[in-house]
C-alpha cells in the first residue's frame, strides 16, 4: 500500500506548496493513563504554533504530532509539562 491507499481507497493528504512541508514526529510521554490525560496533552500541544495534528495514546505512552515545520522541542516539553506529564523524548 502506498501513500494512504487502503483497500483500493485513496485519501488525499494536505496539499502544501514547496515552502510548507508536513512533518510527523513521535514522542514518548510518561504519566499518561487515561482519556483525560490524552485530552490534557492534546489541548496543550495543539496550542504550539505550527502544530496541525496531535494524537496522544495513554495505553502506549506515545504522542504523535503533525506540523508544518519541525516542532521546537523546548516548546513541546513545556506544553507537556504544563499538562502535568513528562516528555521522555523521541520514540
Amino acid at each position: 500500500m502506498l501513500g494512504g491507499e487502503r483497500g483500493g481507497e485513496s485519501r488525499p493528504g494536505p496539499e502544501l506548496d514547496e515552502e510548507h512541508t508536513m512533518t510527523e514526529s513521535v514522542y514518548s510521554v510518561s504519566g499518561m493513563s487515561c482519556g483525560h490525560c490524552e485530552s490534557a496533552i492534546t489541548r496543550e500541544v495543539t496550542a504550539i504554533p505550527g502544530v496541525t495534528s496531535v494524537k496522544a495514546v495513554a495505553s502506549t505512552g506515545l504522542l504523535t504530532i503533525g506540523s508544518e515545520q519541525p516542532v521546537d522541542e523546548a516548546a513541546l516539553r513545556a506544553a507537556v509539562d504544563e499538562a502535568g506529564y513528562e516528555l521522555v523524548g523521541r520514540a
